[in-house]
Formats: structure tokens, C-alpha cells, sequence
């Protein structure tokens, strides 16, 4: 498919030297919005290691070479934090991520295009590009698309892949945001934005990492153990900078947890656990944090999270699924923005749960007519092809 006439572009610049960089950020920053992407690694490292930067503004695009050791990056960080400039990313998670690890905080003014698709009815984390492809008919070059990132020399091809990330995310956004405002909708994408302004969102709490293991056990002294070894292995990740399953898979710690080592040679008989590992100062750690989870009081160890009370109808969880998707049909909105499987269940066991779905604009589009359907007061019909909701008689 060829590419559709475009604002032109210069060929991307390749930016190593801090003056550059300064330079281009000073220019960018009298921009109403940039677009932003990032390559990076983070196959053999716990915090990602950033490669590749690349802005574009309204008439230049710039590769910025992460991996130079004396380019200097300041210059960015004093972009990110200006909040004139809308900084614009598509699946933002990631790059925001790599950005509060470098900056020590999250970049200002964030517009995730993807968010925006969700909002906009492109329907669940549709992908970049099919994105491109629906709003402006151009074609994503994948070649490079797994490229290793922190090997240097850059080649040109590589330049101009990473380019082509930001200079399509111009066009996506301006449609996008068109259509937003057209639709009334742009608060919408603003309240979802909030979420990933918040650093939390990116360092979780290690204490309660274990939960993720979804442990088939109500042992609390079991629990106990899972919890202060999957800290410790967090917690030590972080230290010697290697990923959480490199250091020790999620299964060797649920047999650790049920098994409680007490010295080496038990340690050694958990699977996955070699002799280095268990001799070493890991080994050590992860011993004396499996001690300590021992003498934990009975009443500081974790439980499995249960809802009190009856479970919810099997029959009204449908009936709410169903009024799910056709709100979501009817505002042209993915249906996972408006409620997730969990909330549908607490709506339909509990009276009104603290849930995002019965917030802000979601209320307004699914969660007050979710209430009022659990409430009697409205029933669900069908005109023609579509559900619709018929008021019930008082």
C-alpha cells in the first residue's frame, strides 16, 4: 500500500552531542505538542535500559542516541517537565516507565493515543498499526521492529524505523483529538491520563508483589513465607539490576513458601535453586527472609482476599455483561474501559462498590444504568438489532 501525500518531513537527525540536543529541545519546546517514542532493552536488566529517544515536532525529527556516554540528556528532561508542550505517545506505559526510573519523576502533559483509541471506539489496546493504518491510510515499515537497540553503529535503516514512529504519531494524534472533541469526549481521555501520572502506578509496593502468584492456599503461614520471599527477590533484583524470573522463577517460590528451607541442603532440593545460588549471598538473603517470615506474629500474616458475603448471581453478572456491551456499542467505546470482569462481579454481590465503573464519566455512560438495572428500575429490550433499556412501571 503506498504511503498517502504527508506534510514533509527532513530525513531524521541523529542527535550525540549534548549542544544538539539542547538546541532541538529549545526549538521543540515552542512546539504545541511533540511526539515522543523509545527503544529499549531489558531482557538481562531489571530497570530497562533506554537506547533510543525519538521527537518529532511540526517540521523535524530527531533519533536521539541514548547509549552516547557523555551526551548529556537534561535537555529532555527539561522538555518532559514543561507542561506547555503536550508530550504524545502511543502504549505510553513503558516509555513513562523508563523516564521516571532516568528523571526520578514522570514526564508533564501526557496524551497516550492508544487510551484515546480505547476512549474513541478503536476498541481494546489496538496497536499502533492499525491505528496508522484507519486514520491516515499509511503503512508501518516492521522490519526493524526487533532490533537490538543497544548495539552500535546505529544503521540508517534503524534511524529512519525509529522515526517513522513519531512522525505517523503526529497525524494519529491530531485525528484522534478531532475526533474527541467532536464527541465531547476529550475530559474522558483526561481522567484516564491521571492514572498514569501518578508514579505509583510504576513502582509497586514489593510487599504485595505476591498476590500476582495467585497462591491456591489460605495457609497464612504459608502466605507469610510467599510474601517475604517475593519482596526479598524484588528487592534483590533491584540490586544487582537482573529481571525478577532470572534471579529466581515464580514456581521455585511457591515450593519455597511450602516448604520453608531452614539451611543450604534444603535450599538446594528446591527446583530451580542451584548450589552457587544457595551458597552464595543470595542464598543467605533469601534464608534470612524465610527466618523472619517464621517468627512473624499470627496476627500480621497476609490472607487470600475473599468478599464476605453471598457470590454474585451467575444469571445477573450475565445481565450486566450484556448491558456492558451494549453501552459500550452504543457510545462507541471499548467495553473494558467502562467495567472489567471484577467490577462486574462486585456490582452484581455488592450495593454500590467503590468501583472506577461507577466514577466520573463511566457512571454516567454504563454505571447509573448498571444500578438502576440491578435495582428493578429499568428492564432490557430489543429494538430492531440493538439492546436498549425499557423503564420498568413504578
Amino acid at each position: 500500500m503506498p504511503r498517502p501525500s504527508r506534510s514533509p518531513y527532513p530525513e531524521p537527525v541523529l542527535v550525540t552531542e549534548t549542544a544538539s540536543l539542547a538546541a532541538l529541545v529549545e526549538r521543540l519546546r515552542q512546539e504545541r505538542f511533540v511526539t515522543i517514542d523509545t527503544e529499549f532493552v531489558r531482557e538481562r536488566t531489571y530497570y530497562p535500559e533506554l537506547c533510543v529517544v525519538q521527537l518529532a515536532g511540526h517540521a523535524e525529527v530527531a533519533v536521539i542516541d541514548a547509549v552516547v556516554v557523555t551526551l548529556d540528556l537534561a535537555p529532555l528532561a527539561a522538555l518532559l517537565d514543561d507542561p506547555a508542550v503536550v508530550k504524545v505517545f502511543h502504549a505510553a506505559r513503558q516509555d513513562l516507565e523508563i523516564f521516571l526510573y532516568r528523571f526520578g519523576r514522570l514526564p508533564a502533559s501526557v496524551f497516550d493515543t492508544q487510551v484515546a483509541a480505547m476512549v474513541a471506539g478503536f476498541g481494546d489496546q489496538v496497536g499502533y498499526d492499525s491505528l496508522v493504518a484507519s486514520l491516515t491510510g499509511g503503512e508501518i515499515d516492521k522490519a526493524h521492529r526487533f532490533s537490538d537497540w543497544s548495539a552500535r553503529p546505529l544503521s540508517p535503516a534503524q534511524v529512519a524505523y525509529a522515526a517513522a514512529d513519531v512522525t505517523w504519531l503526529r497525524d494519529v494524534y491530531e485525528a484522534l483529538r478531532a475526533r474527541l472533541v467532536r464527541e465531547g469526549r476529550l475530559e474522558w481521555v483526561a481522567q484516564e491520563m491521571a492514572v498514569l501520572g501518578d508514579p505509583q502506578t510504576f513502582r509497586p509496593d514489593p510487599e504485595t508483589l505476591w498476590e500476582r502468584l495467585r497462591p491456591r492456599t489460605g495457609n497464612r503461614r504459608m502466605l507469610g513465607a510467599l510474601r517475604a520471599i517475593t519482596a526479598w527477590r524484588d528487592r534483590e533484583a533491584q540490586r544487582v539490576n537482573i529481571p525478577r524470573s532470572r534471579l529466581l522463577k515464580d514456581e521455585s517460590l511457591l515450593e519455597i513458601a511450602a516448604t520453608a528451607p531452614r539451611d543450604i541442603e534444603a535450599l538446594t532440593r528446591i527446583r530451580g535453586v542451584s548450589r552457587g545460588f544457595a551458597e552464595g549471598r543470595a542464598g543467605t538473603g533469601l534464608l534470612a527472609a524465610i527466618e523472619a517470615a517464621r517468627g512473624e506474629p499470627e496476627a500480621g500474616l497476609p490472607t487470600v482476599a475473599r468478599r464476605d458475603g453471598p457470590r454474585p448471581s451467575p444469571a445477573l453478572v450475565s445481565l450486566l455483561k450484556v448491558l456492558l456491551a451494549a453501552k459500550a456499542e452504543q457510545h462507541d467505546v471499548a467495553p473494558r474501559l467502562l467495567a472489567s470482569s471484577e467490577e462486574i462481579d462486585r456490582l452484581a454481590a455488592e450495593e454500590a462498590p467503590d468501583i472506577p465503573a461507577l466514577q466520573g464519566w463511566r457512571r454516567t455512560v454504563f454505571g447509573d444504568d448498571a444500578l438502576a438495572l440491578k435495582g428493578g428500575l429499568v428492564s432490557l429490550g430489543v429494538d430492531g438489532k440493538r439492546i436498549r433499556l425499557l423503564r420498568t412501571p413504578d
